[in-house]
Order: C-alpha cells, then structure tokens, then sequence
C-alpha cells in the first residue's frame, strides 16, 4: 500500500456536503480557496482541478472537492497531484461515503469521518513535546468518555497535529488514526484508541 501523504490534505466523509463546503470555506477565511462541487464529478472537473493546483502559491491554497459521485475516470487522473501535489497545495476531497472513491484514492490521503473539524479547538498540548507524563495524564482526564466524543478527540487529535502543531506525520501516524476511527466504529475501550494515537508522539524528557 502507497504511504500517505504527510500533510493536512485529507478525505471527509459526510453526508452534508454542501453545509461541510461552507463551513470550510469558512473555517479557511483568509487563505486561497478553490472549490468544485458537483452532482458527479467527471473527468472535466478534474482536469480543471489539476489546472488549478498547478497555478503557483506563495501561499497555501486549499483545493475542495467535493461530490456525491465520483466516477472511475476523473479520480484515476486525479491520482499523480494527490500523490505528489504542487508546492503549496493541499486537497480536501468531501465524499458522501467512503465506497465512492477508488481504493488508490484513499490510500493516498488520511480519511476523517462525521460532520466537523473543528479548528478552535480545546486540547492544550503541544503534541511536537509531548511526554508519557502528559499522556496519562489526557488518558486519566477522558477516561469516561463516550464513543462520539472519542470520535471528536480523534478529529482533534489530527488537527492539532497536522495544523496547529504543523507535524509532519509518519506512515505509522497516520495509519494510527485510521486505525483508531475503525476500532472506535467496532466499539473498542475509548481510552485505549486515544492511548494508540497519543503513544505514537510520546517521547522520554
């Protein structure tokens, strides 16, 4: 399987794809946006799409894609920029459910589920320092909490990461947190997904 990309370019599964547009829209006021949204996403779409992530940035532009369908040929010529995208660039593709995009697609990209990132968001940790002490301490404060919230941290978690802290995740990071949104799916112990991502950025003082 082809590593992901280790920056904040992501999939968004949701079925409110307009409100989740906007909302990054948004969230994102300030810096270069580009949206396509579409009933189905044809190949026409993605040429303008790869047109557009070759216009040079000296900033960061986000490139939204976001469609109910996407069809076989448009995201198989989506695949060279996603894997190596220009400087500058990053991509948030927003699909209805995840069996819309080919396997190639996905494995190019971190995928995060539900209604909202939040980019205000409550975790005071630097996760570039954090240590063991810090982990348990997190793991023992959210001990009780419920699978939607765990879903919410997670979504937290990565933000924090990619964009606040501005890490560059491994492999084995970013697999970490699609691994934690299966298992809390599955109904796995909260506080053991949050201890497999938390883990995975520990380090001795």
């Amino acid at each position: 399987m082809l590593a992901h990309k280790a920056t904040s370019s992501y999939i968004l599964i949701t079925s409110e794809i307009e409100s989740e547009v906007e909302r990054l829209k948004h969230e994102l006021h300030g810096s270069r946006v580009v949206t396509f949204v579409e009933d189905e996403f044809k190949i026409e779409h993605a040429k303008a799409v790869v047109a557009e992530a070759y216009i040079s940035e000296s900033k960061t532009k986000y490139i939204i894609l976001a469609s109910k369908n996407f069809n076989v040929v448009s995201q198989n010529s989506l695949l060279k920029a996603l894997e190596e995208p220009p400087h500058n660039i990053e991509f948030i593709i927003i699909s209805a459910t995840k069996s819309n995009l080919l396997p190639t697609v996905r494995s190019r990209l971190p995928i995060l589920h539900g209604k909202k990132i939040h980019k205000q968001i409550s975790l005071d940790m630097n996760l570039a320092k954090m240590d063991y002490a810090e982990v348990f301490a997190f793991l023992k404060e959210n001990a009780r909490v419920t699978k939607s919230r765990a879903q919410e941290l997670v979504q937290d978690l990565y933000y924090r990461a990619t964009v606040v802290d501005s890490l560059i995740l491994s492999t084995q990071q970013l697999e970490n947190f699609e691994k934690a949104y299966k298992l809390l799916e599955l109904n796995s112990r909260p506080t053991s997904v949050l201890a497999l991502l938390l883990m995975g950025f520990a380090r001795e003082k």
